[in-house]
């Protein structure tokens, strides 16, 4: 199975300007930029066959190819990752049997959980899309919860069935958490998505649905349309796992990478 990995990046984030550009210091002091970082991660994953940055703007392509990327230029119409990696996918030859999207702003996503994507959709070929979820520890759902109260949107959490299939994603901490002392099992919804083309090509014909433009999550439209997305379960293995969403998360994932002795 030939399995390709686009990072969509834009310059224009609402929430966070120039974000893909953002310097993140490692372990060793060393300041690489948020798009680099992304960049790396996909590289560590086993059994892709290409990576590749797609982008509207100059400036991060610059950047990326400064670092070795492979860059695919994409329009400034797309308006998120998902519409964004459709376009890449079309401008692809030999087309990919699975094409991963692995967001620019989640650098410190282990490997593993996008092999257990790929995984995933080599075991079942009527999977069309697939997403890793990750059980939220005591240390994470603190955080997602002071964001809620701070007013930030910080991570997003995903609701499934037993057979993991997703019946909503949120930007809310769902389940409602009534005792923070004993709550119930939270899912941290990991942004990386797996897509078969014909799923991705559908995708980026359909209208954005009131769900999704509520949320603001890209995923949601696979839902509105009937397609199902399936939940992967994944484990952090003593990692920390966080996206890079706000000015705050740039501290919280330069903790991480040292903590890590990523450098």
């Amino acid at each position: 199975m030939r399995v390709a990995i686009v990072i969509p990046a834009r310059y224009a984030s609402t929430r966070y300007p120039g974000k893909p550009l953002v310097p993140l210091r490692g372990a060793t002091g060393g300041a690489k930029p948020l798009i680099r970082r992304s960049w790396e991660a996909a590289q560590a994953v086993r059994g892709v066959a290409e990576v590749h940055v797609a982008t509207d703007d100059d400036r991060i392509a610059e950047a990326a190819r400064g670092f070795g990327a492979s860059v695919v230029m994409t329009s400034a119409f797309a308006r998120n990752g998902t519409e964004r990696c459709a376009e890449a996918l079309a401008r692809m030859d030999p087309v990919p049997d699975v094409i991963v999207n692995l967001q620019g702003d989640a650098p410190l996503t282990p490997p593993w959980f996008v092999e257990a994507l790929i995984e995933a959709m080599e075991s079942d070929a009527s999977v069309q899309m697939a997403t890793p979820v990750l059980r939220c520890s005591h240390e994470a759902l603190t955080q997602l919860l002071e964001d809620r109260r701070a007013g930030r949107v910080g991570g997003t959490t995903a609701v499934f069935r037993g057979d993991g299939r997703a019946l909503y994603f949120s930007k809310e901490v769902l389940p409602h958490v009534g005792d923070p002392g004993a709550p119930p099992p939270v899912w941290h919804h990991v942004g990386v998505y797996a897509y078969r083309p014909a799923a991705l090509t559908a995708y980026a014909g359909w209208a954005e649905g009131p769900l999704e433009r509520a949320e603001g999550l890209e995923q949601l439209r696979f839902l509105e349309n009937g397609t199902a997305v399936h939940c992967i379960e994944v484990e952090a293995r003593g990692r920390a796992f966080w996206e890079l969403n706000n000015p705050v998360d740039v501290t919280r994932i330069e903790a991480a990478l040292a903590e890590e002795g990523i450098a």
